[in-house]
């Protein structure tokens, strides 16, 4: 099952990865999605709440919520460059 979802997940990404490299809409939106995401993660770090994973017996710690913060906030910078602070060229 886990190569299953491992293959789904890199189908996804790359699908991502195109639309947000032929379009500066999708940046944009991209940019508002990763903002959202880090402060999410970044909150749930420090007020120290775990978070079950659906569907799992899993649960995220802190901890890992606050590792999980730095690369969104890190994607939310560049796609806010890209998508709304450098001009595309004609």
């Amino acid at each position: 099952m886990i190569p299953i979802l491992a293959a789904g997940v890199l189908v996804s990404d790359l699908v991502t990865l195109y639309f947000a490299w032929r379009s500066r809409e999708f940046r944009k939106f991209l940019a508002g999605a990763f903002f959202v995401s880090a402060g999410t993660q970044f909150y749930f770090y420090l007020t120290n709440v775990s978070v079950p994973l659906w569907g799992t017996g899993l649960v995220q710690t802190p901890q890992i919520s606050g590792l999980r913060a730095i690369p969104n906030f890190t994607f939310f910078l560049l796609c806010l460059y890209f998508g709304f602070v450098k001009k595309p060229k004609p």
